[in-house]
């Protein structure tokens, strides 16, 4: 194996953390935070080089980007995320047999664990701030288009994990290249857990390859319903801020479904939506209501191929339905069980709607760019999980944690 000596490295380091007392790791990442900001201006540069090689056009583009305000913004996480408690070595049940053996169940680290992840250079300061806080070593395996920017990153961590005498094999980067993907999704005995974190291409090529545990962090093809007991002015604005806020990222909207009864709403969410130069793709009563009203230039008739789709751009589609169950069966056809939203005021018909979605995170009444860690008051995250196993929503601290069972006894054995 190509990459045998770094995971076993890695693996090793894995094994010290167990000794390293929390108010350290604390204070670490805090000195972590200002050595982000201090070495912004590097960090910068190389960043730079990394979106030189890139089209603007490219999706990837903005989340490979980073900004003076981006890194204060990560560094910002990494102080909240310091912050919290540790989630390890929480009792989580205890007990008393009749025999006299004391039984307890508490939360542990995984161990090391694997991500996998394409052009998002912050996702390298976030999931080692999560993995040390909740006492796990880190492989990181970044795209080729980040190289630059993840290099620049790593040798910060580095840096600040010799200044407090801990192995700088806390945290590996390995190399771009398919070869080492590979490998480390085959990598038994050394990484206990692999997260993907990127397209739905990436996260098919893991699950389909990987034979060590995998949690995806699915696509997010995101809906909001507007339902006929929906407010306007609300949701004029969720719409618009789902949309628009930062269109890169898994939690942006994709596709608004409307009560045909409330068609006549439209109008004002595209005229909002024009102001972005949102391009639209409606089917047959949408697009006939707004054609009037919208830009001709972004405005175009849907194909079955303009629902279901994860857009990361200024695009979205519009799909009308004659009812409530229609809007159901729509949305649950087409999620990827990310982030699925309703505007309605009918408390009724908003509890049919967080029993009947199937997804993460369902919302009421307010925009799924919530979907986010940090916005769960979480510190950062690590992902959006959209399976069932183990995990499922914003992956936090609590979420990189297993746990085993500590038996404690007074000579007792058991009868034959």
């Amino acid at each position: 194996m190509k990459i045998q000596g770094q995971l076993q490295k890695t693996l090793e380091a894995s094994r010290k953390l167990n000794l390293v007392d929390d108010k350290q790791v604390t204070q670490l990442l805090l000195e972590l935070a200002n050595a982000a900001r201090e070495n912004s201006q590097l960090i910068l540069a190389e960043n730079k080089k990394d979106l030189d090689r890139m089209d603007p056009e490219d999706p990837k583009f903005d989340r490979l980007k980073l900004t003076e305000e981006r890194i204060e913004g990560i560094a910002s996480d990494m102080e909240n995320v310091a912050h919290l408690e540790s989630p390890v070595g929480r009792i989580l049940k205890e007990t008393t047999r009749d025999n006299g053996l004391k039984i307890t169940k508490i939360s542990v680290p995984f161990g090391v664990i694997g991500i996998i992840y394409e052009a998002r250079p912050n996702v390298t300061f976030d999931v080692f701030a999560l993995c040390l806080k909740s006492g796990n070593a880190c492989v990181l395996k970044g795209g080729s288009d980040a190289i630059y920017s993840n290099e620049a990153i790593i040798s910060v961590i580095r840096k600040v994990l010799t200044k407090f005498n801990l192995d700088e094999n806390t945290v590996t980067l390995l190399p771009a290249g398919r070869e080492e993907t590979n490998e480390m999704l085959r990598a038994h005995g050394y990484i206990d857990l692999i997260i993907p974190r990127g397209s739905q291409g990436l996260i098919n090529f893991v699950r389909e390859n990987a034979t060590i545990p995998v949690i995806e962090t699915g696509a997010g093809i995101c809906h909001t319903y507007f339902d006929e007991f929906g407010d306007a002015e609300k949701g004029r604005e969720i719409i618009f801020n789902a949309k628009t806020r930062r269109v890169s990222v898994c939690n942006a909207l994709d596709c608004l479904v409307i009560h045909e009864s409330r068609l006549n709403e439209l109008n004002d969410f595209a005229k909002k939506l024009s102001e972005e130069q949102v391009v639209i793709y409606a089917d047959e009563k949408a697009y006939k209501q707004i054609e009037p009203v919208y830009p001709k230039e972004l405005l175009f008739e849907a194909t079955k191929e303009s629902f279901g789709t994860e857009f990361l751009s200024m695009k979205m589609s519009i799909k009308t339905v004659g009812s409530f169950e229609e809007a159901l069966n729509h949305i649950n056809t087409h999620s990827s069980k990310h982030s699925e939203a309703i505007i309605s005021e009918d408390a009724d018909r908003i509890q049919m709607f967080r029993k009947m979605v199937d997804a993460s995170s369902v919302y009421s009444n307010t925009s799924t760019a919530y979907t986010d860690g940090a916005q769960f008051g979480l510190g950062a995250e690590i992902g959006i999980s959209t399976q069932k196993l183990h995990a499922r929503g914003p992956m936090a601290l609590e979420e990189l944690t297993s746990y085993k069972w500590i038996i404690e006894g007074n000579g007792q054995v058991r009868p034959r």
